[in-house]
């Protein structure tokens, strides 16, 4: 009864029961005895170990038709044609995500992506096996070691794979960024002559509008663009075909020469051979590279949505910025409603900044040939993209759309701050301006009354300074004075 239940696999280590009818075999279950923890592999990742493995499968099936065409006799046997297509088949399912609930292995696990490579492999040959009408665990007709990963080696794959999942996922943030950016530079436009004061410290500084502040955003937003656009040259080189350590030991020339072309076909990605493979399974420094640009992209928009959630709070009094209600804000309090987009996006940020602590200081923990620690360095780059992937997304969807600012509002309040004598003092002098300052503060009331009452500038001169468009100019010229 119980062979019907469980199959026997065998590794070096010896003999394990595996359910009879699972895609998984004897690596994945020791790894998951090994690594109890549970949190889910990266699904982008999964899926480009399956678009890299066809890549292999197809250079493997190249060099075969080029060694039966010589008909030279090898030490060894190649694949049969049905079984190389059984395994393309299998790989191609994989990139496209099938059987992810037979991937067992953690986020999290020793052994620099071993566990990762022969899950996969698992999968594969099993898929392959049923696919041809043969038993699971058939290990005699398809290995997951001989045959899955024929001229593979994890040290080549899973680094490989994680650079396509991240290039794909760069793909996505850059769209995001520019949706967002879209939407800003559209409130921007909105409120260009909007006023509100500025501050410094936190305290009321000088003359500004709306539109100023949301130009800053877009502007950042434009660099955050740019610098991931500029993240492909830093993540394209890959290092398949190097097998263990880079010198591509055990493999054939033809197929080193022939993988990443395959790769970048099946792809449509920038992906390039390295022309030292051995330093590209070494040195980790291009995610540690890429990771801190997502990093200023983080910071930019902690900032940004930091800034929006301060004007609409209610600390900062009558809003002059108002933002959605997304959702009921307690249990206890009613009628109270929280920022929660800036929350979550500044919650993202933080995890982001812990990520890029974690790479830096994993990436620096390779040692001599091969980094133990790409499983978790992977997860962290790949987590930071798509938080970033989702705050975009919702500060575009749900924070800036909808977000508006009452008309005259912020203008009303510049002209009763002290603040705003700051545009007279080249007209009036400073000590003036300060007078002026003094009667605002002392009376309660704006501009124009104070002046009223000191007569410091010619009422209409007043009017004239105070207008939007001469207020938000960059600095003075000689006609302003007169």
């Amino acid at each position: 009864m119980l062979s019907n239940i469980y199959r026997t696999e065998h590794d070096s280590l010896g003999p394990l029961q595996v359910p009879a009818f699972v895609l998984y075999g004897i690596h994945s279950l020791r790894a998951v005895s090994n690594f109890p923890e549970h949190t889910p592999f990266n699904f982008e990742w999964y899926k480009a170990l399956g678009i890299v493995k066809l890549a292999c499968y197809r250079a493997y099936g190249n060099f075969c038709s080029a060694v039966r065409g010589r008909n030279i006799e090898l030490p060894f046997n190649l694949l049969e044609n049905d079984v190389l297509q059984a395994l393309e088949s299998a790989a191609s399912e994989v990139s496209e995500g099938m059987y992810f609930t037979s991937f067992i292995v953690p986020a999290v696990s020793g052994g620099a992506g071993t566990s990762i490579n022969m899950n996969v492999n698992e999968i594969i040959a099993n898929v392959a096996l049923q696919k041809l009408g043969h038993e699971l665990g058939s290990y005699d007709i398809i290995d997951p070691i001989e045959a899955a990963n024929i001229y593979q080696s994890t040290n080549d794959v899973v680094p490989t794979a994680l650079k396509v999942a991240t290039m794909h996922l760069l793909g996505d943030l850059e769209s995001v960024i520019n949706t967002l950016r879209q939407k800003i530079e559209l409130t921007e436009g909105k409120y260009r002559n909007e006023l509100r004061i500025a501050y410094t410290q936190m305290q009321e500084a000088v003359p500004s509008s709306y539109g100023l502040l949301f130009s800053t955003y877009s502007e950042a937003l434009s660099r955050d663009w740019w610098r991931v656009s500029k993240c492909f040259e830093r993540i394209k080189i890959v290092n398949l075909g190097g097998s263990a350590v880079g010198t591509g030991l055990a493999v054939p020339k033809f197929f080193i020469m022939e993988v990443v072309p395959i790769l970048q076909s099946l792809t449509a990605l920038p992906v390039t051979r390295s022309e030292n493979l051995s330093d590209t399974t070494n040195n980790l420094d291009s995610f540690v590279e890429v990771h801190a640009i997502l990093k200023a992209h983080a910071v930019n928009l902690e900032k940004m949505v930091s800034d929006i959630r301060l004007l609409a709070s209610d600390v900062a009094g009558v809003h002059g910025l108002q933002i959605q209600q997304r959702q009921v804000g307690s249990s206890i309090m009613p009628g109270k409603v929280n920022p929660v987009i800036p929350e979550f996006v500044i919650s993202a940020a933080h995890k982001i900044y812990s990520n890029d602590m974690l790479i830096s200081s994993l990436c620096a923990q390779g040692c001599l040939d091969l980094n133990a620690y790409l499983p978790v360095i992977g997860h962290a780059l790949l987590e930071s993209l798509k938080l970033l992937i989702a705050a975009d997304k919702t500060i575009a969807e749900n924070l800036i759309e909808g977000l508006s600012i009452p008309n005259g509002l912020g203008a009303s309040r510049l002209f009763k701050s002290p603040a705003i004598t700051t545009a007279l003092s080249p007209i009036i002098g400073y000590k003036k301006a300060v007078l002026l300052s003094k009667e605002m503060k002392t009376s309660g009331c704006d501009v124009f009354e104070a002046n009223s009452k000191l007569k410091l500038i010619d009422e209409e001169k007043l009017k004239n300074v105070l207008k939007p468009e001469n207020l938000l100019k960059t600095g003075f010229t000689l006609s302003d004075l007169v």
